[in-house]
Parts: structure tokens; sequence; C-alpha cells
């Protein structure tokens, strides 16, 4: 394996925490409005972008493989207690 092919790997195995960690607070604001317009976006992106890549990064350790259900559901638990976390508590 080349080092682009290792870089494509890597990329595509943290794109389901960045894609998570863009649409959870995107859509968070649209039903939330009022209690987020205190909190910036982007602060809490980064704290879901961390929080999901390492939900990804314990589930390849527990599971032993990329891609398991379970860890796509850690994924959706983590974005959500981050937007809570951050702006609703």
């Amino acid at each position: 394996m080349g080092p682009f092919d290792a870089l494509d790997h890597i990329v595509n195995f943290f794109l389901p925490a960045l894609g998570m960690a863009l649409l959870l607070p995107s859509l968070a604001r649209v039903v939330w409005r009022a209690p987020l317009k205190s909190v910036a976006w982007l602060h809490q992106v980064r704290w879901a972008a961390a929080a999901n890549a390492l939900v990804l990064i314990v589930g390849l350790i527990v599971t032993g493989r990329d891609g398991a259900m379970v860890t796509y559901a850690g994924l959706v638990l983590a974005s959500a207690l981050t937007v809570w976390w951050t702006g609703l508590r």
C-alpha cells in the first residue's frame, strides 16, 4: 500500500465522524434555534468531531473491524450528547 492509499483509508475512516459532526449541530439549530443562538456553530462542530473520532477508534478496537452498526449508533449518541453538553444544558 502506497502513501496515497494509506491517506485515502485514513480519510475514509474518519469521514463518518466529520459528516455527523457537521450534520447534527446544523439540524439541532433548526429545532432549537433560540437556545443554541448563544453557542458558536463551529464550537459544537469541533467538539462533536473530536467525540466522534474517539467513538470510531474505540469502536474499531472493541469490534475489531470498521463499519459496525454499534459504532455508528455510538456516533449518533456522541453527536447528540455533544450538542446537548455544549449548548442545551
